[in-house]
């Protein structure tokens, strides 16, 4: 059977040049609590996220104890002998005489010791708060019960305040006031096995900040989980904030859902799922709070707004089913279409829920724009600025079909003031504009921004259907915002 990556330890290379029947890179086969008096245990966590990978050395040695460690790396435990160890970082490849990119001054390893020595802050940080440093963790788990596992957690998120841990993500927190570069104890603290967790992140005062879908933890296992990353950069980029699972890797933190009303003859709407109400009286052309939930797939059910967050007795107004919504993804997720089409509507044009990742280029010179064709009784259309009062055959955007949106990283487009921009039918041969809208991307530079069209393009008489608008949704600001756009008269 193979070993649980959640448990049992490797050993390794030796860590000091002095002992040569240690210095090779196979499994040493020491259990444990049989480590001679006169060695240690280490390993190298790397939790640093803007750190390159790593050549870990002794001060005076020659050859690395670790090579090329890259963040999200755990390497396995080498067996040293105890001492006095300065321990040196320097990027995968650099010489051994090269000057080290952080030292850890002395590190005492005594007696049958094992230690994880957590990489963390930034290196590229002068700030003493946020700056890099090792970590040197002395294990010390308690024994875990059947059917429970010791975990130790590490709170390395350079850019996080204080958390507490939400373990449930119910809203209680079991611990509070871990501060940045801090931990919980050697002992670790016991939690279930055998199941997937939901875990809160908590600012001091019980805000919620994120929450992550644990994998299953072995029964009696010992697990160090470090926090790590940054919140400021998008949960998927590389250096995203998340839980490094030591030997398992990085769990991204749940997918946040958006919800825009664009369907425009519904009413305002409740949104839920099973008895749970995720959404309340949502207007045309408004978008939600954010939705952060477990990956997976949901059954949204719409109900007309009621008072109270009780789901209504009778059938849903409509319902549908979300893609497979993925770990470290944002999302717009669009109630779009017609939810009474007339006859005279085309055939596509019923209501249906359109889901997009955020996915636009980093791009600190534009703006990066991404359209979103979500009116349901407009042709395929191409979307540009004007040029002689007409859109050009070669368009910003060309194409655009209904339910369906523009290239996810973003047209790069650049600043520019009053800009009027113009919308007509792909196929038309006259390339006069349907709706012509007056922007200022000036606002939005270094931003990626959904352009949705929506609303009626022709709204049928007495039916009381919103008109053809664009909603814009800024997704660099945190919660995300939206604003409609009027076409000009």
């Amino acid at each position: 059977m193979p070993k649980s990556p959640w448990s049992h330890r490797c050993l390794t290379a030796a860590l000091a040049a002095t002992l040569s029947t240690l210095a090779g890179c196979g499994d040493d086969e020491t259990p444990p609590d049989q480590t001679p008096s006169t060695q240690a245990k280490l390993r190298i966590i790397h939790a640093s996220s803007d750190a390159p990978a790593v050549d870990i050395y002794a001060e005076g040695q020659s050859t690395p104890l670790f090579t090329n460690v890259k963040y999200g790396d755990a390497t396995a435990y080498a067996t040293v002998p105890t001492g006095t160890y300065n321990v040196q970082v320097r990027a995968a490849g650099a010489l051994a005489s090269s000057a080290p990119v952080y030292s850890t001054g002395p590190l005492v390893l005594g007696s049958g010791h094992t230690v994880s020595a957590v990489a963390a802050g930034l290196l590229a940080s002068s700030d003493a708060t946020r700056a890099f440093r090792v970590l040197p963790l002395t294990e010390g788990f308690n024994p875990p019960a059947d059917g429970r596992t010791r975990v130790r957690i590490v709170h390395a998120g350079a850019d996080a305040p204080t958390v507490s841990i939400d373990v449930g993500d119910d809203g209680s927190s079991e611990i509070t006031g871990l501060q940045r570069f801090q931990d919980t104890g050697a002992t670790g603290v016991e939690l279930p096995s055998g199941q997937s967790l939901q875990v809160g992140i908590r600012t001091a005062t019980n805000a919620k900040v994120t929450s992550f879908t644990v994998p299953a933890l072995p029964s009696r296992g010992e697990v160090f989980v470090i926090a790590t990353g940054q919140l400021s950069q998008k949960p998927s980029a590389p250096a995203g904030f998340g839980l490094l699972a030591a030997g398992v890797g990085l769990v991204r933190q749940n997918p946040v859902v958006y919800a825009l009303h664009a369907s425009p003859d519904a009413p305002s709407v409740d949104l839920f799922v099973g008895t749970t109400e995720l959404v309340d009286d949502l207007t045309f052309g408004e978008l939600s709070t954010p939705i952060q939930v477990p990956p997976g797939s949901y059954t949204l059910d719409f109900f007309a707004n009621a008072a109270g967050g009780t789901r209504p007795s009778g059938a849903p107004a409509a319902s549908r089913a979300t893609p497979a919504l993925v770990a470290g993804e944002r999302y717009l997720a669009l109630a779009g279409g017609f939810l009474s089409p007339s006859r005279d509507d085309p055939a596509d044009s019923t209501f249906e829920l359109l889901a997009f990742s955020e996915g636009f280029a980093s791009d600190a010179n534009n703006l990066r724009l991404r359209v979103v064709h979500a009116s349901p009784d407009a042709p395929m259309v191409d979307v540009g600025p004007l040029e002689g009062g007409v859109v050009p055959t070669n368009a910003a955007f060309n194409d655009v079909p209904y339910r369906r949106a523009s290239a996810a990283e973003g047209a790069a487009i650049p600043s520019l003031t009053a800009v009027v921009v113009g919308v007509s039918a792909s196929a038309a041969s006259e390339r006069s504009p349907v709706a012509r809208f007056q922007l200022d991307t000036s606002a939005f530079v270094g931003r990626g921004v959904f352009a949705v069209a929506a609303g009626a393009l022709a709204p049928t008489p007495g039916e009381n259907e919103a008109g053809f608008r664009l909603v814009l949704v800024d997704t660099s600001t945190s919660p995300w915002s939206a604003i409609n756009v009027h076409p000009l008269p």
